[in-house]
């Protein structure tokens, strides 16, 4: 199945469970695997917005935000990623967004 069929079958079991934020998730990581960072920062965020207790969205975000040179945003998102994942226990997260956090130029 192609890129853009797997993003209209996700946007529609979006329509039916909105606030979904595993399917939310996977449509941004479909956009950010396709190269279109700037669509997956904007789909994370909303994916924020709904889930704020969702630790990959902003280490996924992070990483966008770094493919697109925005260094400051992707810095203030991991500082925002990282003690969500720590309140949950998430050692795995909040390590993997901290040493994305220290790489960042």
């Amino acid at each position: 199945m192609d890129r853009a069929k797997r993003i209209a079958n996700i946007e529609a079991l979006l329509v039916e469970t909105p606030d979904d934020p595993e399917l939310r998730y996977m449509l941004a990581m479909e956009y950010a695997g396709g190269g279109d960072d700037a669509e997956a920062v904007r789909r994370f965020e909303e994916l924020i917005s709904v889930a704020p207790d969702y630790p990959p969205a902003y280490h996924q975000a992070g990483r966008s935000l770094q493919r697109l040179n925005r260094i400051a945003d992707a810095r203030a998102m991991l500082q925002r990623g990282i003690p969500v994942a720590q309140r949950q226990g998430n050692s795995h997260a909040a390590g993997e967004m901290m040493e994305l956090l220290q790489n960042l130029e």
